[in-house]
């Protein structure tokens, strides 16, 4: 045991003694969940729309009047008066507005008339996001026009009540437990993998069997020791990007717990996978050109970004066995849904399952290296 823990020292002095590795491994985690946090996943606003008015009249002033009403209060767009419906749509597709509303003439005698006019929408759907908000924003104001203004006795439509089981999650919360796991992940491939490659070339690894030392007591110690630094940087993010967040879960004793066994669950998978990895490989460049194929591979089909529900079926088989898909999920139960250890002990099982598998599939391996 005390040669073991003499490789976890001198694993870990070396990793502490360069701090721009240490702030390196998470930087990216945390410039990811500040910048796409805020980027990504927010409601739309501020968006221009140009409007043209054929008709002029009593409806279509009610038109207008709803226009400036969303500019007023949810401000997804704020409306641009144009005289031809042609300058309109060029400037749409210019890109200096992001849509066209078009009231035709005669909107409003048709509308009194009961003649069902419409109202045509021209929209830039090369950004299916922004266009895909201002059609649904535009159809509720539809729906909203279509609405008479005494309802009948007996009601006629069915309405459905949606409940909603979590207050409002912003983007930067949902992305919070892919930015932990990634931080673990960096810290694994940089702070085990690139070093432990670094270490056999040198070979540093001989130069330890030379002592009393044992194959496997070196093989404990150097996963032990990118086990401690994973779970190190998974603290760390878990902390800074909940207080960034705004999420008030590190703060309960039980969650904090949970939060513990998925950590050091997810540092052994991911630990145990880059040893696998990288136990027969002797070039240094090697994890380097690996690191981004991986991150792709690995990251993207986890459901930290996108859910994994819209992925084709080759991607969700990759999902199954992504040890990151686990990890993401055991996290976001804990962190935004208070799941409680019910929630999460497939999770840990996969994750503790995985680790313990890929450490014994590789220690031979190991051995046969030297």
């Amino acid at each position: 045991m005390n040669r073991m823990l003499a490789i976890v020292e001198r694993e870990l002095r070396k990793f502490f003694r360069s701090p721009a590795l240490m702030l390196m491994s998470m930087m990216l985690p945390l410039v990811q969940l500040v910048i796409l946090g805020n980027a990504f996943g927010g409601k739309v606003t501020n968006s221009r729309v140009g409007v043209v008015d054929y008709d002029h009249g009593e409806e279509a002033l009610k038109v207008r009047e709803a226009f400036q009403d969303v500019a007023a209060n949810i401000r997804t767009f704020n409306t641009v008066p144009y005289d031809n419906e042609n300058a309109a749509k060029e400037d749409v597709r210019t890109g200096k507005i992001d849509a066209a509303i078009i009231i035709p003439a005669e909107y409003s005698r048709r509308v009194l008339a009961g003649e069902s006019p419409q109202i045509g929408l021209v929209v830039d759907n090369s950004d299916q996001f922004v266009s895909g908000s201002l059609e649904t924003e535009m159809q509720s104001l539809v729906d909203a026009l279509n609405a008479p203004i005494i309802q009948p006795k007996v009601v006629q439509n069915i309405t459905l009540d949606i409940v909603e089981l979590y207050p409002y999650v912003a983007y930067m919360k949902f992305l919070l437990a892919g930015s932990i796991a990634l931080a673990m992940y960096v810290s694994v491939m940089i702070g085990g993998g690139m070093l432990y490659i670094d270490d056999k070339a040198r070979g540093v690894h001989e130069g330890y069997l030379v002592t009393p030392i044992r194959r496997w007591e070196l093989v404990a110690g150097l996963n032990l020791a990118g086990a401690i630094k994973a779970v190190l940087s998974g603290i760390c993010l878990t902390v800074i990007g909940s207080l960034l967040a705004g999420l008030g879960v590190i703060f309960h004793p039980g969650a904090v717990i949970q939060l513990a066994l998925l950590i050091v669950a997810t540092s052994i998978a991911f630990n145990g996978m880059m040893f696998l990895l990288m136990v027969r490989v002797e070039d240094p460049l090697v994890p380097r050109a690996m690191f981004g194929v991986l991150n792709t591979l690995l990251f993207f089909p986890s459901g930290a970004i996108y859910p994994i529900e819209a992925f084709p079926a080759w991607l969700r088989a990759i999902a199954v066995v992504d040890p990151f898909t686990y990890a993401v999920h055991g996290l976001k139960a804990i962190l935004i849904k208070d799941g409680g250890f019910a929630a999460i002990r497939m999770d840990l099982l996969f994750l503790f399952a995985f680790g313990i598998g890929s450490l014994l599939i590789a220690t031979p391996l190991f051995r046969r290296t030297l």
